[in-house]
C-alpha cells in the first residue's frame, strides 16, 4: 500500500504555528511502522515546495510530492493538512484509488463559524471522499460528518510524541533557557514570588473553542481566594482583541489586572515562554478536549489545570468541569500549594497519558492497520487511467 497525506507548505512556515503540522507527521511515521504500507509520502498543496526544517530533523526522508507528481504514486490519499483539488480527487477515485478525509479541527464549528462570523475560509465540496476519521474528540460529531460527506464515518487513535517538543527544549536550552517545573531558574522564579505561580494562558483565541476568558476569570478567582496563589497572570494570543470593549470590561474587572499582576501578549511557543516567565498553565476548551498543548505541558511536569475529560480520565492535570471558573479557580490554589510535594504521582499519571498517545505503540499501530485494510477491502485493482 501506498499512502500520501496532504499538507500546506507556506512561507516563513515553523512547525510550532499549530498543531496540524506536527499531527501529519505522527500520522505518517506511524504508518511507515505498518509492515504492509510501502511507501508513505507528503502531498504538498502550498507554495513552497518544502516543509520547515523541523519535519526533516525529526522525520527524515519523507518525500514532498505534488498533486501531480502523486498522482501515480499512491493508492491511498489523506486529505489532512491541506485541501486537495476535487478533480484530481475525482481522478483518483475513477482510477480505484481511496480518499479518505482525515478532519482534525472541531467539525460542528469549522462548519458554522465561518458563516456566522463571517470569516474567511476554504470550502470543499463534501462527497469528495471515500471515508471521513476523525479522533475521539469529536466522536459525537460522526453522524453529522456522515450526513453531511455521504461516506462512513470512523474513529481513529489520537496519537503523539514528543519529538519536536524535545528537540525545542534542547534549542532553547542552547540559549540558556530551560524548560520545566522542576529547573533551578523556574524555582528560584517561584521562591521569589513566595511560592505564587506565574500563570500562563495559552488559548488561540480565533474560536469560541478555545478562548482565554474563562481561563481569565479562574485564575482571577485563586488570586482573590488566596493572594498567595498567583504570582502573574499572562494572557497571550489577545492583542489582537485588546481594544475590544468586551475585552475591556473583562479584563478591568479583574483584580490581577487591577493591581497590576496581568500581561497580555501575543503568540508565543510554550517551551520558550514557560522557560522564561511562567510555572503554570490554565486552560480552556469546548468541545475540544485533546490538545497537543496540554501534552507539551504535561511533558515540563508545569501544573496544568484544565476543563478536559479526557485528561481527567487519566488522573492528569487539574480538572475543573465545564464552565466552572470557581472550581477552576480552586484547582489553581490547589496547585500552587501542593504540586511541588506531589510531582512523583503527578508524572506517573501523565506517563499513562503518553503511552495512550504514543504512535508507535501496538494499540495504535494496530488500529490504523485495521482502519486501511478496512478501507482497501473493495478497491478495485490497481490500473492506469
Amino acid at each position: 500500500m501506498r499512502i500520501g497525506i496532504s499538507v500546506l507548505s507556506h512561507a516563513g512556515q515553523n512547525i510550532w504555528q499549530n498543531g496540524l503540522g506536527q499531527n501529519v507527521i505522527f500520522v505518517a511515521q506511524a504508518f511507515q511502522r505498518l509492515p504492509f504500507v510501502e511507501s508513505v509520502v507528503l502531498i504538498d498543496v502550498g507554495s513552497e515546495r518544502q516543509l520547515p526544517q523541523q519535519v526533516d530533523d525529526i522525520a527524515p526522508g519523507l518525500a514532498l510530492l505534488t498533486q501531480r507528481e502523486a498522482t501515480d504514486a499512491v493508492d491511498v490519499v489523506i486529505e489532512m493538512a491541506g485541501a486537495l483539488d476535487n478533480a484530481w480527487l475525482d481522478l483518483m477515485r475513477a482510477r480505484g484509488r481511496k480518499v479518505v478525509y482525515y478532519c482534525c479541527g472541531q467539525p460542528y464549528v469549522g462548519l458554522v463559524e465561518p458563516a456566522v462570523f463571517n470569516k474567511p475560509v476554504h470550502t470543499s465540496r463534501p462527497d469528495r471522499c471515500d471515508e471521513i476519521w476523525v479522533v475521539a474528540k469529536d466522536r459525537r460529531h460522526m453522524p453529522m460528518m456522515r450526513t453531511l460527506h455521504r461516506c462512513p464515518a470512523h474513529e481513529v487513535p489520537y496519537i503523539w510524541h514528543p519529538g519536536f517538543l524535545q528537540a525545542r527544549i534542547d534549542e532553547v536550552a542552547r540559549h540558556g533557557v530551560q524548560y520545566g517545573y522542576e529547573t533551578v531558574p523556574s524555582r528560584n522564579a517561584r521562591e521569589a514570588a513566595g511560592g505564587a505561580l506565574r500563570v500562563a494562558i495559552f488559548e488561540p483565541n480565533i474560536s469560541v473553542v478555545k478562548c482565554s476568558s474563562i481561563p481569565m476569570l479562574a485564575c482571577d478567582e485563586a488570586y482573590r481566594a488566596d493572594r498567595t496563589s498567583v504570582a502573574k497572570m499572562h494572557a497571550l494570543n489577545t492583542l489582537h482583541m485588546k481594544d475590544h470593549l468586551t475585552m475591556l470590561h473583562l479584563a478591568n474587572s479583574l483584580d490581577l489586572v487591577r493591581e497590576h499582576r496581568a500581561t497580555f501578549h501575543g503568540r508565543h511557543d510554550i517551551v520558550g515562554f514557560m522557560g522564561q516567565h511562567a510555572d503554570a498553565v490554565l486552560a480552556h476548551q469546548w468541545d475540544n478536549d485533546q490538545n497537543y498543548s496540554y501534552l507539551d505541558v504535561l511533558y515540563g511536569d508545569y501544573p496544568l489545570v484544565h476543563n478536559s475529560p479526557w485528561l481527567a480520565g487519566f488522573g492528569a492535570g487539574y480538572y475543573y468541569p465545564g464552565f466552572d471558573a470557581y472550581e477552576g479557580g480552586r484547582q489553581l490554589i490547589a496547585a500552587a500549594h501542593r504540586h511541588e510535594a506531589g510531582l512523583d504521582a503527578y508524572r506517573t499519571r501523565t506517563r499513562a497519558v503518553f503511552e495512550a498517545v504514543d504512535p508507535f505503540s501496538d494499540a495504535n499501530l494496530q488500529a490504523y492497520a485495521e482502519r486501511l485494510h478496512a478501507l482497501v477491502a473493495s478497491a478495485p485493482v490497481r490500473k492506469s487511467v
